[in-house]
């Protein structure tokens, strides 16, 4: 759209002579697109809307159209109640925070308290203030020669290759600025992930982009060289991904440039598809070799999994395998299926996976019932926006959070929905450099490092006023949700939470029963 801007202003600076011998005509003509050709550079000049910038003069008709709905219709709203991909309220409260304007409504709740699947905090009488700092959580302190102490709140796994550079470059810098982490996701270290300084979590998935040898195998030497720069602080192996788990990662041809080939190692010219699973390892014993593999590769550092829970069995096979060999990963990323992602059939983001809230839950069991939670830090993942969404997983038991969306909409994505397409007005999510131009990284690193600051602050608050001066003391019992009109159960009722060792021995919980006796160490069948 810049082009064309600049097309017909030059057309009307051309035709200027001919349109001043017409004199009735030339003066209108002046009148009337005088005005918006000022305009228009003023939106190509200014950095904070990537709108005007890149759709100069057109892009003010997005801005009228938000100018008649409020700005904040509700803030704890599950996210698909409106039918949207992500509901108003929460882009409300992200830019908001972002922009580092009052984030604050009146008139009280704005959603109805007696819709089922509405959920609460209850307060405390003994209400606190909360902390000025917010507190770190340490990852790998027990098998690792340089554990990483991490933000309670930290941007979620996306590519360079999903994102462009711009985007990348605003995000490492805000979390450099805000001193939080930022997952690579699985495209691989590039160099706008390094430029800017931030702590690194380096993602590794199935296609093993940034340590990959030509046949698509695993590279122990292009790894361990990668592993062991300073600001690679963790190592995340990708199992699976919660918008498209058991498929693999998708990046259509359309945002393959020559810069990310390269990267990756793939050729040019085509979609480029990670394998489904990982060829390094088949087994549960065998994962745990490689992670522990990693971590030495890397030179001590934590090394975790990520993964979408699907057959529960799976991942009782490999507590059993941690309890049998000693071996563990340092993290576990557990990823709702109500994850997003930049390009995913529909089918596996509407119907393969299993929620986060309740594959949560199901791995902290785990974990518990074989008396290895106290070693593992979790992390959780899918559509966690707001302090509420934070506490909400924290009484789960996930010990810290990724954020994706929330991060992406503090860059200024407006939801367009054309990730895959290579055309994202805001230059978020494409490739294209007259698109990604509009997006500003002084502007926009300071929004993603507003909006870590205020969410976390946020939580903080809503704890303080539960009495709570602890993440780590938010417990099942601390959220509330109705279940039918005129029933409110708590977590600790909704969910099936189990003793600590009552795996290790017979007889397990009845629930836990058949996956018990599914589940072997050598083998994931």
């Amino acid at each position: 759209m810049r082009k064309e801007f600049y097309a017909a202003s030059a057309l009307l600076l051309l035709l200027a002579p001919v349109l001043w011998w017409v004199w009735p005509v030339g003066l209108w003509a002046y009148a009337l697109l005088g005005p918006l050709m000022v305009l228009g550079i003023h939106d190509i000049l200014q950095g904070r809307r990537a709108v005007l910038a890149n759709f100069p003069v057109l892009g003010h008709g997005r801005y009228l159209l938000e100018m008649v709905r409020p700005e904040i219709n509700q803030y704890f709203i599950e996210s698909d109640t409106d039918g949207m991909p992500f509901s108003r309220d929460h882009r409300s409260v992200v830019y908001q925070r972002a922009k580092g304007v009052l984030d604050t409504t009146p008139f009280g709740t704005q959603r109805d308290v007696y819709r089922v699947g509405y959920e609460w905090i209850p307060h405390s009488l003994l209400a606190r203030h909360a902390p000025e700092v917010a507190p770190r959580v340490m990852i790998g302190a027990t098998t690792c020669a340089r554990p990483y102490e991490a933000s309670l709140l930290n941007i979620s796994a996306m590519s360079y290759g999903a994102l462009s550079r711009n985007a990348i470059r605003a995000l490492n810098r805000g979390a450099r600025q805000g001193g939080f982490a930022h997952n690579t996701g699985e495209g691989g270290i590039s160099p706008y992930h390094l430029e800017g300084g931030a702590d690194l979590i380096w993602q590794v998935g199935t296609g093993y982009f940034g340590c990959r040898r030509e046949d698509g195998g695993f590279h122990r030497e292009l790894f361990q060289e990668k592993a062991r720069r300073e600001q690679v602080k963790m190592i995340e192996l990708k199992l699976s991904q919660g918008a498209k788990p058991g498929h693999g990662g998708i990046l259509p041809r359309a945002k393959l440039t020559a810069e990310i080939s390269e990267i990756r190692s793939v050729p040019m010219g085509a979609d480029v598809l990670s394998p489904p699973a990982h060829s390094a390892f088949s087994t549960p014993l065998e994962l745990l070799d490689f992670i522990v593999e990693l971590r030495e590769l890397s030179g001590g550092k934590p090394v975790g999994i990520k993964l979408c829970v699907g057959v529960r069995s799976e991942f009782i096979a490999i507590c059993k395998a941690m309890a049998e060999s000693g071996k563990h990963p340092d993290f576990i990323s557990v990823d709702g299926s109500e994850g997003g992602t930049g390009a995913a059939p529909i089918e596996f983001s509407n119907s393969v996976g299993m929620p986060l809230r309740e594959g949560l839950a199901f791995v902290h069991n785990a974990l518990t019932g074989y008396r290895l939670r106290d070693d593992i830090r979790l992390i959780a993942s899918g559509k966690i926006i707001t302090g509420f969404d934070m506490a909400k997983v924290f009484a789960l038991g996930a010990d810290l959070c990724y954020s994706a969306r929330g991060m992406m909409m503090a860059l200024g994505c407006i939801q367009a929905r054309r990730c895959h397409a290579n055309d994202c007005p805001v230059g978020v999510a494409t490739q294209r450099p007259e698109l990604v131009k509009g997006l500003h990284v002084e502007d926009k690193l300071e929004r993603v490092a507003r909006f870590h600051e205020a969410t976390l602050k946020s939580f903080l608050e809503l704890l303080g006023a539960a009495g709570i001066s602890d993440p780590n003391d938010l417990c099942p019992a601390s959220i509330m949700r109705r279940v039918s009109v005129t029933e409110v159960k708590s977590y600790e009722e909704i969910f099936d939470f189990i003793e600590p060792g009552s795996l290790l021995f017979d007889p397990v919980p009845e629930s836990y029963e058949e996956d018990v006796a599914r589940a072997a160490s050598d083998s994931f069948a």
